[in-house]
């Protein structure tokens, strides 16, 4: 019995089907290419809409009074436009953030990846994930309701801390922290255990103890990886509205005083938009002059994420 395969049986067999897989390939592309050019018109409809309504933004107000001024009242009678009030409450409680994030995110990695069993790691890594489903409106009043009476019992005693208002910017960043933390963990968990367990036998011939490899081994082979985590956690942060939105505050106050009521740059997007500000007037335009501050402090984090992951990442055969 002869096997009619595509070297030999009548081309008017096989002809027909090869022409369709090709219409169906080229119909794929065609589909993929158009959801590729609608995600890139997007992002250039979104750049465009911020920079001509910045443009005329900085029409009315200079950019030097932009950068110089030191209150941030342009829904006042006395406009001022110091949008450094609004950067540095935002970049104080992402520090803060940071802070609590880091250490808790790149312990719990360590601890799936270097100490848990299998089965350990398989049912703690998606426990500690839940955590990235809670609604950050819940996360919010969280840190109004729970975190802030908390740090006024605990703190308020001390002496040399001074009066913790029930609006601060250290009850938001901590629980941002707490927030940004499964991102931090999940992600350095990836690069931690993506490192070659060579790496990790050679350590252990020469004489290592498990503290040492992954200090001296495990932990500079992940580096790009735990980095680049670490940033898009900062840059989730940066971005953040309901949790500071509600335990924050809304006073634009310059400086970097965590007990104090501040005002984020996302909060004051979401003062604007409450209709409070009519359309096409001076403090309507100071939203996309904000927005395009907060973008453009994203995009260089993410610029410098891409640098450092090409710079430092380790390639192994």
């Amino acid at each position: 019995m002869t096997v009619q395969t595509p070297a030999n049986a009548p081309r008017a067999l096989w002809r027909p089907n090869r022409d369709r897989a090709k219409l169906t390939q080229n119909i794929v592309k065609v589909i993929c290419g158009s959801f590729a050019a609608i995600s890139i018109l997007t992002t250039l409809g979104i750049v465009a809409t911020l920079f001509f309504e910045t443009l005329s933004f900085f029409g009315d107000v200079p950019f030097w009074q932009f950068l110089t001024d030191r209150k941030w009242t342009p829904l006042f009678a006395s406009k001022e436009f110091g949008i450094f009030v609004l950067v540095s409450a935002t970049v104080m409680i992402s520090i803060i953030s940071v802070l609590v994030a880091l250490p808790l995110g790149l312990l719990a990695a360590v601890c799936l990846s270097e100490y848990a069993t299998p089965q350990t790691r398989k049912f703690l890594k998606p426990m500690l994930e839940i955590l990235a489903g809670v609604p950050t409106v819940v996360y919010g009043y969280f840190a109004l309701l729970t975190v802030t009476p908390f740090l006024k019992g605990i703190l308020g005693a001390l002496p040399f801390i001074p009066e913790i208002k029930n609006f601060n910017a250290l009850s938001a960043g901590l629980v941002l922290g707490i927030m940004i933390t499964p991102m931090v963990a999940s992600l350095s968990e990836d690069a931690i255990f993506s490192v070659p367990q060579r790496l990790r036998d050679g350590a252990y011939a020469l004489g290592a103890t498990k503290r040492e490899t992954v200090t001296a081994v495990v932990l500079p082979a992940a580096l790009s990886g735990i980095v680049s985590s670490l940033i898009l956690a900062v840059s989730r942060a940066i971005g953040e509205t309901m949790i500071v939105t509600l335990a924050a505050g809304a006073n634009p106050t310059l400086g970097f005083n965590p007990f104090v009521p501040v005002m984020t740059m996302t909060a004051f997007i979401v003062q604007v938009t409450k209709g409070d500000a009519v359309h096409g007037s001076i403090a309507y335009q100071t939203l996309f002059a904000v927005g395009t501050t907060l973008f453009l402090m994203t995009l260089l984090l993410n610029i410098f994420s891409f640098w450092f992951v090409r710079r430092f990442r380790e390639k192994y055969d």
